[in-house]
């Protein structure tokens, strides 16, 4: 009993130190999010705010841990916060109601203004991630809050279908797409009536970025992991990134090769991608 008692307080203190768990009540429902704050945060000075959301089926707890962002945010001196999808989910408009599911899109509005009045947060700076069911929903974001955010990093998840129709904006958000070749769980060619290819995802959003000057760089490829990578970057009025792992699956690039009993895939460690979507983020501020 006393070495469970002391896995429990092990368990709670190692949470605590890597963010704590808040909520806030939306339409009747209590969201949670765990909220991850560098300690060399200065309350005084603005500061960049990353929201990272999780897969379907996955915690935010779960995904900090598998996504492994609070290094770079204490390396970058940026605010991380992880929200709670309901049922460990996001409303993408296929699988739920666009419009009658989920409030998600509300929730993190009321996020980012209850974080705001705690910290001096750079609104130029307000970015979003996230993997698969998560990645699906920062597409959504930057459609329906494009004056929020400045930029999105999507990993497996291209632009689904039900967030391009709905989308009406002229409003400019940045794109980095990252996503595995031979993703069995995302199609690289995407699915009929749910989302895009990641082609024509790109596309897209060159189009309404006008980011037309590009730059390729290929077969980067310094681990003997069976995956390479090759980035390449469109220039405009906001930048356009596809980081293509060839030989990839539905994974977090640089994340520990965590597949036992999920047949996810392979996991590039080509590149320190937390870093790379760091600069991209820092490149594709609002100005």
């Amino acid at each position: 009993m006393k070495t469970l008692f002391n896995c429990i307080i092990f368990i709670c203190f190692s949470i605590f130190s890597y963010g704590q768990t808040q909520g806030i009540k939306i339409d009747g429902d209590m969201r949670q999010f765990t909220m991850y704050v560098p300690k060399t945060i200065n309350k005084e000075k603005p500061v960049a705010l990353v929201l990272n959301f999780h897969g379907s089926g996955m915690t935010a707890l779960e995904h900090m841990f598998y996504s492994e962002m609070n290094t770079t945010a204490d390396t970058n001196n940026f605010i991380l916060v992880y929200p709670q999808g309901k049922d460990n989910d996001w409303n993408v408009g296929f699988g739920m109601d666009y419009d009658k599911g989920p409030k998600d899109v509300e929730f993190i509005g009321q996020l980012i203004k209850k974080i705001q009045k705690h910290y001096k947060i750079d609104p130029s700076a307000i970015f979003a991630t996230g993997l698969s069911r998560g990645g699906f929903f920062t597409h959504r974001l930057a459609t329906e809050m494009p004056d929020v955010f400045a930029a999105i990093a999507a990993v497996g998840a291209p632009l689904p279908i039900q967030v391009k129709e709905r989308h009406t904006s002229k409003t400019k958000v940045a794109l980095l797409l990252a996503h595995g070749d031979v993703d069995e769980h995302v199609k690289y060619k995407g699915k009929e009536t749910k989302y895009l290819s990641v082609d024509e995802t790109i596309i897209y959003w060159r189009t309404h970025n006008d980011s037309n000057s590009e730059k390729v760089t290929k077969n980067i490829n310094p681990i003997e992991d069976e995956t390479s990578v090759s980035i390449t970057t469109y220039s405009g009025d906001k930048d356009v990134v596809l980081v293509k792992i060839v030989n990839g699956g539905h994974t977090w690039p640089g994340a520990n090769d965590f597949n036992i009993g999920f047949p996810l895939g392979k996991t590039t460690h080509d590149i320190l991608f937390n870093e790379v979507m760091w600069k991209f983020f820092m490149s594709n501020n609002k100005q």
